[in-house]
């Protein structure tokens, strides 16, 4: 692959996209829990309203509310849209309950085995055929479920949720194949009603959080519009400049971050047993990720026209 001088331009700031976007993530539990002692569902409708009104001035801002508008009229991919927002808010609330129920271990080993899920989707939806290296790491990755279930003492349905919703999220924007931006504003759009409802109802009831505890807290809760919707355009403007290899490394630094949090920051308990548990996790992302590597470096690299490559 020969690169032009702009071409490795745009590889750097791929690459500077991505670890933003994943060290975003990856301390978002520093943040969420900062809006206790908002519920989760109030923290996820603010969420939502927040980054539908963010990403709509973002979209009007650049002039694309016409390809917005293009999207909305095409029936097929705007039910496909309107899934996405339901799988993607149940990640959210699932993600921010986790946070704030004090299982911020939990929800990293979450995006640990999201990729393993990911496969399996491949699998089962897809019909896709795995290599013997792909599926020993789903069956290490599976005895790793249930020796943490066994720590735990109950299945890790938080982890569960939150790997299988996002996996499910993946494979639907997958299918759309639509701009960051564009999909999000009409994600949110879809949410925007309800939540907006919702809150009214809270704050016809006397039990809304916002502008009640002080305007720190306040102002935290409209940021997280923001605090949602630019990692999510730092990963875009990742995935058009860096290979997809590149990225699924990448992704591993949220919940490497995540998982500090939990055991350093919040003093979350790591007993040997879960220890164990992780490690056969790691174990099988490391046999998942060889393979991918290996079959990348096997197959013949083809000419690269970074210039036809968009920005985010």
């Amino acid at each position: 692959m020969t690169l032009t001088v702009d071409g490795m331009s745009q590889m750097r700031k791929g690459y500077a996209f991505g670890v933003a976007a994943y060290l975003s993530w990856g301390l978002f539990p520093l943040y969420w829990k900062l809006l206790r002692p908002s519920t989760p569902v109030e923290i996820l409708a603010h969420r939502i309203l927040w980054s539908f009104v963010l990403v709509t001035v973002l979209v009007f801002a650049t002039r694309g509310w016409r390809t917005v508008g293009r999207l909305a009229r095409q029936r097929r991919k705007l039910a496909l849209i309107a899934l996405a927002a339901v799988v993607i808010s149940f990640n959210w609330g699932t993600y921010i309950y986790g946070v704030n129920s004090d299982r911020v271990v939990e929800t990293s080993l979450g995006y640990f085995i999201n990729p393993l899920v990911t496969v399996l989707l491949g699998v089962f939806v897809l019909h896709e055929h795995l290599r013997p290296a792909q599926w020993a790491a789903i069956a290490v990755g599976a005895v790793a479920v249930a020796v943490l279930t066994v720590d735990y003492g109950h299945v890790p349905y938080i982890a569960l949720i939150l790997a299988v919703s996002f996996a499910l999220y993946g494979l639907i924007k997958k299918r759309l194949g639509v701009p960051a931006a564009d999909g999000l504003l009409l994600e949110s759009g879809v949410l925007a009603v309800p939540a907006l409802i919702f809150l009214g109802v809270l704050a016809g009831r006397g039990q809304s959080s916002f502008g009640h505890i002080g305007p720190g807290h306040t102002a935290l809760l409209i940021l997280s519009g923001a605090v949602t919707a630019i990692p999510l355009l730092l990963f875009a403007g990742a995935a058009n400049r860096i290979p997809l290899s590149a990225i699924g490394l990448l992704q591993y630094l949220a919940p490497i971050l995540q998982l500090a949090c939990g055991v350093l920051i919040f003093g979350e308990p790591m007993p040997p047993a879960r220890l164990a548990g992780f490690a056969l996790v790691w174990l099988a992302l490391a046999i998942f990720t060889w393979d991918g590597i290996r079959l990348l470096r096997a197959r013949k690299p083809l000419p690269v026209d970074l210039g036809l490559v968009r920005a985010g």
